[in-house]
């Protein structure tokens, strides 16, 4: 046990989270989350002031340095409170709860958010940003900590009622998705899309108003929609190239930022994290696969190589984002004005160079700076690549914005399965190479006993435990990987994630319900769950996304296990598609492949014939979602009883258990591809 006098101090100088890191010099006395911090709270009979953010979060910047770094604020947050400071990506379980807890609350949610809790962890006041100082009607951040403080003196009855409210409320609000008696069907996908599409901002692509975030799962779901009914495409192209060109999508070093503050993608929140790019490189690498858009092509490209050149650390995983400040100011590596991009590219490119990216003498953003746009293509694009590559090393010599090295499993699973797909979509090996050195790590460092870890940092692995989404996200990644090598021991790795959450995450209530946190992790006052797709796809999603797929490549004797949980998962995802498929994209992309078959393409090869052309053909021709796998018979449990014909290579189409008779030339395999 820790002692009280030892918790009279910040001690995240040892914490595994970069974001914990930045405020070990703060003076404000900072505990992790855990028993010890809840139970010294109860010893000194105060509230817990918990603080929750992530490093790339501009705002958690500026609170910190208004509040937590200022000594007199330090002093009443120390007497008065426990703090407690939690990185929402490393313990995205604690996260969930406190910020359903202030959007009951508030109406709305953010981060830095800040929660008052009783010693037992029951939120009673919950916020998100507050000043330093008297602005907007907001009151500071010293009289909010001063009338809290006030009410748990002399109002406690107050306070014990209003959080047992509030517990009560969380706890009927992560309930499991209601059945339905409507089961998932063609009909109901194509009325899911035609919601999706009536929010389109046709003017300017993308969905809805500003602010705007990319779309990544709903661009995916309707490229595989696109590839069942013929419809939809020109949504998706325009989405795509609106991005492309605005702002939001780094002219210079390729990688998306996290969205934008206006609804033209011009001015972005400058973060750049890695789940969105990893998100956006499978989208745009299967819409170039679909329509061989240029566009798409040097953008998936641009943004695979931006993971592997800025996001890849030496040990093999994928950083989680970069700032959205350098040195405290958003933009400042990024903005330029006209005059500076003629300083750095003489007269003649300047104009040039001004005209091309749309930097005018008013600007896109503060102080007459501007954001670089490419509103049209070059008429010169070695002209471009020299002018790109002068402003590059000229941008490299700015400060630059700090990057979070924490390596988070489900993220770094995504970042996988987009190299992969890629990879194959553009005949990329090294692609495929770096996404199998990942796994390989993960799997080394984040796998302990059978479990998996969220996150590491400088190769050191981290207290905290895996959610939904980090085995399933790490599963969908290696089940990847075993389609593009053929490698079993990818499969058996996966099934062995999903058979432990099938154990550990699963509701015994309400079948094909999920909880996001493990049965045996650490009790919060509620059991975190949310179903919807946000940022990232959720964790039930992507768990059924890697059923659907384990249901056709794993052992027969399995096969009806994975079946029917993927089954019984789509089928609680229905209401969500009928009521609010752009918050089900993810969902939606899943039940599509479903719908599909899912597709199955297994190319039997041997060593005089391979099957090369086989592969290439069913890789390039079938819908996202579909099962390609190629390896010699009986190597693999999806390749039992499946032996090439006449010494052939031989291509075996299956939708679902129904199967098709067995090709061995491309002809044949485009017929059945097209059937």
């Amino acid at each position: 046990m820790t002692s009280d006098s030892s918790m009279h101090r910040n001690v995240l100088g040892d914490a595994s989270s970069p974001y914990l890191r930045q405020h070990a010099d703060n003076p404000v006395h900072w505990q992790e989350w855990g028993a010890e911090a809840l139970d010294w709270a109860k010893s000194r009979d105060v509230p817990i002031l918990l603080s929750v953010g992530y490093a790339s979060c501009h705002w958690c910047h500026v609170m910190a340095h208004e509040s937590f770094e200022d000594a007199a604020t330090a002093d009443i947050m120390n007497e008065h409170f426990v703090c407690i400071k939690v990185d929402r990506e490393e313990r995205p379980d604690i996260d969930a709860v406190y910020m359903n807890a202030t959007q009951a609350m508030t109406g709305q949610g953010g981060w830095p958010m800040t929660c008052f809790l009783t010693p037992s962890g029951e939120p009673f006041y919950c916020g998100t940003y507050y000043p330093s100082q008297p602005r907007g009607g907001m009151p500071t951040f010293t009289q909010l900590l001063g009338a809290i403080n006030d009410t748990w003196a002399n109002r406690r009855d107050e306070v014990h009622h209003a959080a047992s409210a509030v517990t009560e409320a969380l706890q009927r609000n992560t309930q499991a998705l209601p059945e339905t008696e409507r089961s998932l069907s063609p009909e109901l996908l194509n009325a899911a899309a035609s919601r999706v599409i009536a929010d389109e901002d046709i003017a300017f692509g993308g969905f809805g108003a500003a602010p705007k975030f990319p779309p990544a799962a709903i661009m995916e779901a309707l490229l595989r929609h696109y590839e069942r009914t013929g419809n939809y495409l020109e949504t998706v192209e325009r989405t795509a190239e609106a991005m492309a060109r605005g702002g939001i999508y780094d002219q210079l070093a390729g990688g998306f930022s996290r969205y934008s503050v206006d609804a033209e993608w011009v001015v972005p929140h400058f973060e750049k994290m890695l789940y969105d790019n990893a998100l956006l490189l499978r989208a745009y690498a299967h819409l170039a696969r679909v329509t061989s858009s240029p566009l798409a092509t040097r953008i998936a490209t641009e943004t695979a190589e931006f993971l592997l050149h800025d996001l890849r650390t030496e040990h093999g995983g994928f950083a989680s984002a970069f700032d959205a400040d350098t040195e405290g100011v958003e933009g400042l590596t990024y903005v330029w004005t006209s005059q500076e991009l003629i300083d750095t590219l003489g007269l003649e490119d300047g104009m040039w160079a001004a005209s091309l990216f749309d930097v005018g003498t008013t600007g896109t953003f503060e102080g007459r700076t501007s954001v670089l746009q490419l509103p049209e293509d070059p008429d010169d694009f070695e002209r471009f690549d020299r002018v790109r590559n002068t402003l590059l090393s000229h941008r490299n010599t700015r400060p630059q914005p700090e990057r979070d090295d924490k390596v988070v499993t489900a993220w770094n699973g995504l970042a996988i399965t987009a190299l992969v797909e890629s990879g194959l979509a553009f005949n990329k090996p090294t692609w495929i190479a770096a996404a199998e050195t990942t796994a390989k790590y993960l799997l080394d460092q984040h796998l302990i006993a059978g479990r998996l870890r969220r996150s590491s940092l400088d190769g050191t692995v981290g207290a905290a435990a895996g959610v939904l989404e980090d085995y399933a996200a790490l599963a969908v990644g290696l089940l990847a990987l075993f389609q593009a090598t053929g490698n079993d021991t990818w499969r058996r790795e996966a099934e062995n994630l999903i058979d432990t959450a099938l154990v550990h995450f699963s509701d015994p209530n309400a079948e094909g319900s999920w909880f996001d946190s493990a049965d045996d992790a650490d009790a919060l006052i509620t059991r975190p769950r949310d179903p919807l797709d946000g940022a990232t796809p959720s964790g039930a999603s992507t768990l059924t996304e890697a059923l659907l797929a384990l249901s056709v490549v794993t052992d027969p004797a399995k096969t009806d296990q994975y079946a029917a949980a993927a089954s019984r998962s789509l089928a609680r995802a229905v209401v969500a598609l009928q009521q609010a498929p752009r918050s089900a994209g993810h969902w939606f992309a899943v039940a599509e492949a479903a719908q599909h078959g899912p597709l199955q393409v297994v190319v039997s090869a041997t060593d005089d014939s391979p099957g090369d052309a086989l592969v290439s053909d069913a890789r390039r021709s079938a819908p996202g979602g579909a099962i390609v796998v190629a390896a010699e018979v009986d190597s693999t449990p999806l390749l039992h009883d499946r032996p090439p014909v006449d010494g052939h290579a031989t291509a075996y189409v299956c939708r679902g258990f129904v199967c098709d008779t067995p090709r061995t030339t491309q002809e044949g395999l485009r017929q059945a591809l097209s059937t």
